[in-house]
């Protein structure tokens, strides 16, 4: 296995009694990657997670999580894997900092690392607080706080900014990005699609248990066929004065793909002198969508 891989799973199918949760799913991510795991509800996400965690184990295929087959090995616990789950759940009577501390026995972290991870949560203010008196977004900091205790290699992240404010999302979003700088592989389960589009890397979309799509924003655009769309000030005018840019007007803008694209700026730029327009590239959504559209199409095999 590449030991810059922090997952690689290979032809994973998963089945409870007739119902196939996943069926023949492959995907990497390497360390210092983020990935995001799309997906309706039912698609085999929780799933996969749980897979990946070690919980339940998959009836065919293949998982590897930090160079270890995760099913072979005899003590799990030696794995650096963080996770936070879609619904923190904490004992309501203890503080921030008991709960913490708690933790950091089972993973025999020391005391310093709990007083730290207060600090960079923006917690230490509350840390002698039971945890009944915290609002949405100091569980979720302090759930974050937990499963990054150890230093994770790998994280695995369940909608983690659901319910956050904006300022919240993007402070855990950030903390993201400071795992990824430390060579941490992150996966994200999130439908906040407009929120993670710009913190990804990869994206592994599911549906009905099978992968209709993953790779890189520029892969899946591609994969997708979806259009860029170019707007400009003047583009009518252009447009009338340019057959080869009409055959590519449509709704008050060009609509452009890479074949297209060098083309049509070149055009812009020499012959109309034109450099005040604007690109629009199909955002993380309208790929989404694009690949649940072809849901219809699958039959979920048994």
């Amino acid at each position: 296995m590449n030991p810059c891989l922090a997952v690689s799973a290979r032809n994973i199918k998963h089945q409870f009694a007739d119902f196939v949760a996943l069926n023949d799913v492959s995907f990497e991510v390497e360390r210092g990657q983020t990935m995001a795991l799309l997906g309706h509800n039912g698609a085999g996400k929780s799933t996969l997670i749980k897979i990946m965690l070690g919980l339940i184990k998959p009836t065919s295929g293949d998982v590897k999580v930090l160079d270890n087959n995760l099913f072979s090995l005899t003590n799990r616990a030696d794995l650096k894997i963080g996770y936070l789950p879609e619904n923190v759940s904490f004992y309501d009577k203890l503080t921030g900092k008991e709960i913490l501390n708690y933790f950091a026995a089972l993973k025999g972290v020391k005391s310093v690392r709990v007083k730290q991870l207060l600090q960079d949560f923006g917690l230490e203010y509350a840390q002698d607080r039971a945890l009944k008196t915290y609002s949405k977004g100091m569980k979720q900091r302090l759930g974050f706080a937990q499963a990054i205790l150890s230093e994770p290699e790998l994280l695995l992240l369940d909608e983690p900014t659901v319910g956050l404010d904006p300022v919240a999302s993007k402070f855990l979003y950030g903390k993201i990005d400071e795992l990824k700088l430390q060579g941490c592989g992150v996966i994200v389960c999130t439908h906040e699609l407009s929120l993670i589009e710009h913190n990804i890397d990869i994206a592994l979309i599911l549906a009905k248990g099978q992968a209709l799509a993953s790779g890189s924003l520029a892969q899946l655009r591609a994969g997708s066929g979806l259009k860029t769309r170019l707007t400009s000030p003047q583009l009518a005018r252009y447009v009338a004065s340019q057959p080869e840019l009409a055959a590519l007007y449509a709704d008050n803008a060009l609509l452009l793909d890479n074949q297209t694209k060098p083309k049509a700026l070149q055009l812009l730029t020499t012959a109309c002198q034109e450099y005040d327009f604007s690109l629009q590239e199909p955002a993380l959504a309208d790929i989404y969508h694009f690949y649940m559209g072809q849901c219809a199409q699958i039959d979920v095999v048994s």
